[in-house]
């Protein structure tokens, strides 16, 4: 009987695969161009698979097919040495570790000017003046967390009084006869990261923060909303007590507009050159590093195109109208993107904190360091070459 009923199986089968060979289709020359792309193969990983492999060969199709193409555009086009690459950082990013990810790039010059939360750079500086933060459990009893004094960002968890002596590092920084002055962000944090990295060393810490980093290479940090942190709240308190410290906002748009334009006009020593966005989240910080250009553009009025190169990794979604989820063909309508440029810009819908480590690691292993461009020594170079091509464009 099972005989039988395989033998019926096997003749509708015959049956079925004559009967498709009678559909019509269409006769052509040539394979699809759809079908020209790289043939998804489903080989088995290895036990001692490297990340670079894992990148290249088994992230194929919906956001692992994306973030694997964003790795590869990053390391084969973006750190071209023609290419200036900014970096914004949203998300409570340092708290969760992620400085280990973001350290390496600026080491090796893969990142020459950074637009962050006030938050990320607060929560740094916790690691700089040796606190502790820990591993916990997103699903704790924030009353009793409250009652112990305990505070939580999702699952990372660290004692109150780490904000306090934080808070108190600040005020008592701030009110240093060198920050008696109105300033931009950047010089701020070139300022807070120069006291760090001192601090690092006598405390003996074997890591240094992002901003002592960023310090010690010259690259520029940016916050694009300076009063919306814990910085910016001590910042305020302190003018209670007469600190003359404030935040130049106007300053921090015409500086960032002037690393922009000379990226584009002069940056491959003395030529033009290109630049390239790696968006981690999106909010504030991302419109802020990408409104350089229509600021150049439409404000300035200096004939530009937009960023030449556009990665993001994201959670949110274009269609609720957000900036954070806007896309790199929406940001073209604005002339944030050169529209020439469209197929070297990537959306990768994941977790900052999945891809940040990969994306590093990838970069890391496949690409030599760059010599940093050390873009914080040079803002008035910077902003005189801004002003000139301002002019010129405004006679």
């Amino acid at each position: 009987m099972p005989n039988r009923i395989h033998s019926n199986i096997k003749k509708e089968y015959e049956s079925s695969i004559k009967d498709f060979g009678k559909i019509s289709r269409p006769k052509t020359k040539n394979k699809s161009k759809f079908l020209k792309g790289n043939k998804i193969i489903p080989s088995k990983i290895k036990k001692n698979t490297s990340i670079d492999e894992l990148v290249d060969n088994y992230f194929q199709a919906y956001n692992g097919a994306r973030l694997s193409e964003a790795c590869k555009v990053f390391v084969n086009k973006m750190l071209d040495k023609d290419v200036t690459i900014g970096m914004s950082l949203t998300g409570a990013l340092t708290p969760a570790g992620l400085g280990s990810s973001i350290i390496p790039l600026i080491e090796s010059g893969f990142i020459d000017w950074i637009v962050s939360t006030g938050a990320n750079m607060y929560h740094d500086t916790h690691f700089a003046l040796g606190h502790t933060l820990h591993k916990g459990s997103p699903f704790s009893d924030d009353i009793k967390l409250r009652s112990e004094w305990v505070i939580r960002i999702y699952d990372v968890l660290f004692d109150a009084d780490v904000l306090y002596h934080t808070d108190a590092f600040y005020r008592k920084l701030i009110m240093l006869p060198e920050f008696q002055k109105k300033m931009s962000t950047s010089e701020f944090y070139y300022k807070v990261g120069k006291f760090l990295f001192n601090i690092e060393e006598k405390l003996g810490i074997d890591y240094h923060s992002v901003l002592s980093t960023a310090y010690k290479y010259g690259v520029p940090i940016y916050t694009s909303s300076p009063g919306d942190s814990s910085i910016g709240m001590n910042v305020a308190a302190v003018e209670l007590d007469g600190s003359k410290m404030e935040f130049d906002v106007n300053k921090d748009v015409n500086e960032t507009a002037a690393i922009v334009l000379n990226a584009k006009k002069r940056g491959n020593n003395g030529k033009a050159g290109k630049s390239g966005v790696l968006i981690f989240g999106g909010g504030s910080p991302k419109n802020f590093m990408l409104q350089t250009e229509p600021q150049i553009q439409e404000v300035l009025g200096i004939q530009e195109k937009g960023h030449d190169y556009f990665l993001q990794f994201t959670d949110a979604r274009p269609d609720t109208g957000g900036l954070s989820g806007a896309t790199p063909s929406e940001a073209v309508s604005w002339g944030k993107v050169d529209p020439a440029k469209l197929p070297d810009t990537i959306v990768c819908y994941a977790d900052t904190t999945i891809v940040m480590p990969i994306l590093t690691a990838y970069a890391l292993n496949k690409h030599e360091p760059r010599e940093p461009k050390r873009l914080a020594e040079k803002t008035d170079e910077l902003l005189d070459f801004l002003f000139k091509e301002y002019k010129k464009a405004n006679k």
